[in-house]
């Protein structure tokens, strides 16, 4: 017999409310208990997001040891903080009623911001804050951690224009402030507003005990909920929301799944008979998984993974797909392009001999002109995907190589005349006008775009640098050091000999291409 019932809890104020409603309601069964407060890993660390920390069950891990050592009989939790998986030899023995499930947005001032295009919002959940990017894509959302009453001073002393609280939590400690409204189109996260208690597993006196506070509903509609969370595979560091309500004998679920700047969403909504309670969650959760849910899944789990490539032009979704399960990626433009002013002296006389090396060129070309315009005789091209934008939008090309100085060396013997027209950058690292000139071709450059630099800052943990042109090395090395095992993945021979300026591992693709280089890299990581 436990005589007192030890019940573990967290010591902020919340947690304090919730462990005293249990022993509120053990106690009127005639027990007598006895609260033990634990400070938590997620406590303890503030300066991380949730997410960030590294290991599952941030809020409970501490009261779990705690148990299973012995210091404690049963311990509460905020539901929707326990991981779906429970520590062997612990099990769920109650869900106390659930209160208000919403999210609630607390705010600065007034509500104006959600009709402005800038806004900031603060929340340490992704669920949140990937949720708001869905639907407020200009807004910046930065992070938010500590108690209730920590996140509501940082607001009141912050110049955000509000932040996102569990409703039930700001209810229970009465600190709702009047500035507030609940977001009904925000799906809460799995188990919000529930409390639970687990107890030892083999303790069946305790089980029995606790069975007698259960709230059987909402038992059903948590359970469906972490059992759509479960099969998802997600956990905190997933933007997952679910939300399951009994009305009329009927159980109404709806669940959603988003990618972590809330720029992808896939959701869904059905209404089930009571009876057929068990196979709501699986359901859905297939669902979800066949809409795509697998690829975003995918993302989420390389994303708690260090990024070990980084691309220097941003990748689109589809060539992320491409890469090896161990390559995990990060991309940004490390140049950035302004489209030069032409006038039409540049067309006068026309010029016969024309050499475009990138699709920049095409497009200032086009901003300045319109294709009927352009009477060129030759076009010269590097890359196929250059070749095929000027055959699309401005006429037929003569020839094409893969690299600049391959095109010089074929214009050395080819070339009908003896001037030529190089629409190129203000930046231009490529040999291909000092191979001319050499061999007495006359070169009148025209600066179509200019190219400006625009590097970040990469992890020392990066292993692999993807480039696509000169230019993004210079800029590249304009904010990093190369590290000793660091390797340069190239696009093209011309890009490669500037990145052997900095770099002992080079390598260069087969092909002039984004997916060319992605093979390059995946070649190297999976060997």
């Amino acid at each position: 017999m436990h005589n007192p019932i030890r019940i573990g809890t967290r010591d902020s104020e919340l947690a304090l409310y919730q462990a005293k409603t249990v022993q509120r309601l053990i106690e009127d069964l005639g027990h007598k208990t006895v609260l033990v407060p634990l400070k938590s890993t997620g406590d303890l660390v503030l300066d991380k997001p949730i997410y960030e920390l590294g290991i599952t069950g941030v809020f409970t891990k501490t009261l779990d040891v705690a148990m299973l050592k012995g210091a404690i009989d049963i311990a509460v939790h905020s539901l929707k903080d326990v991981p779906t998986l429970l520590p062997k030899g612990i099990v769920q023995a109650a869900v106390i009623k659930r209160g208000n499930v919403r999210d609630c947005m607390v705010f600065n001032d007034n509500e104006e911001f959600l009709s402005q295009r800038e806004a900031t919002i603060a929340t340490g959940s992704l669920r949140r804050r990937a949720q708001w990017l869905n639907r407020y894509p200009t807004h910046t959302v930065v992070d938010l951690r500590g108690n209730v009453n920590t996140r509501l001073q940082k607001l009141e002393e912050g110049d955000w224009n509000g932040a996102i609280f569990a409703a039930a939590g700001l209810g229970r400690l009465e600190k709702r402030p009047e500035n507030s409204f609940n977001m009904e189109w925000m799906v809460p996260a799995p188990g919000q507003g529930a409390i639970m208690v687990t107890a030892p597993e083999e303790d069946t006196e305790l089980r029995a005990i606790c069975a007698e506070i259960n709230h059987e509903e909402t038992e059903i509609c948590t359970g469906i909920e972490r059992k759509f969370l479960n099969l998802l595979e997600g956990g905190c560091s997933a933007p997952i929301g679910a939300l399951a309500f009994i009305k009329d004998e009927e159980i109404h679920f709806e669940g959603v799944l988003l990618s972590l700047d809330g720029s992808k969403k896939i959701e869904v909504q059905r209404t089930w008979v009571l009876t057929a309670k068990d196979d709501i969650a699986e359901f859905c959760a297939n669902y979800i998984i066949e809409r795509g849910g697998n690829r975003l899944m995918d993302t989420m789990k390389a994303s708690t993974k260090a990024v070990n490539v980084y691309s220097t032009k941003t990748l689109t979704d589809a060539q992320k797909q491409l890469f090896h399960e161990d390559v995990v990626s990060e991309s940004s433009d490390f140049i950035k392009i302004s489209l030069n002013r032409m006038t039409p002296k540049v067309l006068k006389p026309m010029p016969k001999n024309v050499i475009i090396t990138s699709q920049n060129a095409v497009e200032a070309l086009l901003t300045n002109f319109s294709p009927e315009e352009f009477q060129f005789e030759n076009i010269y091209c590097v890359g196929r995907r250059t070749k095929r934008m000027v055959e699309r939008k401005i006429g037929s090309v003569k020839h094409t190589e893969n690299s600049a100085k391959a095109l010089a060396d074929h214009l050395v013997e080819y070339i009908e005349g003896v001037d030529v027209t190089y629409f190129c950058s203000d930046i231009r690292l490529d040999e291909l006008p000092d191979i001319l000139a050499e061999n007495q071709i006359n070169v009148n450059e025209v600066i179509a775009y200019e190219t400006k630099y625009d590097a970040h800052k990469i992890s020392d943990d990066v292993k692999g640098v993807m480039f696509y042109s000169p230019s993004t090395v210079q800029s590249f090395k304009q904010e990093n050091v190369v590290n000793d095992d660091m390797v340069a993945f190239c696009i093209g021979e011309t890009t490669a000999k500037e990145a052997r300026k900095h770099f002992e591992d080079v390598r260069v693709a087969k092909m002039p291409s984004v997916e060319s280089v992605v093979n390059l890299v995946n070649a190297y990581f999976s060997a």
